[in-house]
């Protein structure tokens, strides 16, 4: 399983994305260019804001935290900690629409049919972390205050977020470890699941029929969650803390991400850093493989669609491409 190496970014990639059908791949970094790449032999097809536009340099001036792309792969959204979002063209990397926030913008996501998106604020001093919900087309909400929905988490900040079934729910995750849903007919919390996780939920990653999502952890744990009850289902515990999590479209199988927190990078050796992607039977809850790779923490990972790949994009700046060999494609555990 020879990775495709990708490089292009200069600084530590915090999220990469596949488009629906997996040709594309999207990654965001704190180096403030979000890129695009060919899946299939790790080509760099351009940056998002890396130029001049009407004379004027664009884009992000910050950490992008947050990346996501329509099921037509029309339309980019990104979120920054420059206290902006950005809704790009795909193709031409021209910047469709962008408004600034009260504070840094932590998660953005299209929902099924893109033309809704949502993004989540960091709580910053006496700000709120608030979550929004915009219209992409609506003149009012695309340069103007006007939005769906637009509510404070006013307990503790949003650290990650995704649409729930049928996009009639947004998950989110919380910096003290609980799961909530918002509704969006009642345009209000719906759902709270207090000490779902004991620390910050830094990832979530929803299956592919949207029956059940994988919420990562700074506690050390994976949990698979019910997407409607939030009810916990299964738990995969690992040594260090996870920093993402997927689940696999074909298999019954789930990917983290971690490793060491990056402050402490520096005083480890890699070998003691244990960088590696792990992969966790979902119902046995039981650890199978490691692939090892990166210098640094794991923080984004990301199955294909067709789930013949994995990729996974690191604190040292790199992104991998993972092919899966024949023999895991056809292996089938018996039980």
């Amino acid at each position: 399983m020879k990775p495709l190496l990708l490089q292009g970014h200069d600084r530590s990639i915090t999220q990469i994305k596949y488009n629906r059908e997996g040709d594309l791949l999207f990654s965001a970094a704190k180096d403030k260019y979000p890129t695009v790449w060919f899946s299939a032999n790790g080509e760099r097809l351009g940056t998002y804001g890396n130029g001049k536009e009407g004379g004027a340099s664009y884009g992000h001036n910050g950490v992008v935290w947050a990346i996501d792309v329509t099921w037509d792969s029309s339309k980019v959204i990104t979120g920054s900690g420059d206290a902006t979002w950005r809704l790009w063209d795909c193709e031409t990397a021209k910047t469709l629409s962008s408004q600034a926030t009260l504070t840094g913008v932590r998660s953005a996501a299209f929902s099924y049919s893109g033309n809704e998106f949502f993004y989540a604020t960091d709580a910053q001093g006496k700000k709120d972390s608030l979550l929004v919900v915009k219209d992409v087309r609506s003149a009012s909400h695309m340069t103007g205050e006007d939005c769906i929905l637009s509510i404070p988490s006013l307990q503790n900040r949003i650290s990650a977020a995704a649409w729930g079934p049928f996009d009639e729910t947004i998950i989110t995750g919380h910096s003290n470890g609980d799961l909530s849903t918002v509704e969006m007919r009642a345009k209000d919390w719906a759902v709270t699941h207090g000490g779902a996780h004991a620390g910050v939920v830094m990832d979530i990653q929803k299956s592919k029929d949207d029956i059940m999502f994988v919420a990562a952890s700074k506690d050390t744990t994976a949990k698979l969650f019910d997407s409607v009850t939030l009810d916990c289902l299964k738990t995969y515990k690992a040594d260090r803390p996870v920093n993402s999590a997927a689940i696999s479209p074909i298999k019954q199988h789930i990917l983290l991400g971690g490793g060491q927190e990056a402050m402490q990078v520096t005083m480890t050796d890699v070998r003691q850093g244990r960088f590696e992607a792990r992969f966790y039977h979902l119902v046995f809850e039981e650890e199978f493989a490691r692939v090892k790779g990166h210098f640094g923490p794991v923080n984004s990972v990301a199955m294909h669609p067709d789930g013949t790949s994995f990729s996974t994009g690191g604190e040292d700046g790199y992104v991998r491409v993972h092919t899966f060999d024949p023999d895991y494609l056809d292996f089938e555990l018996s039980y």
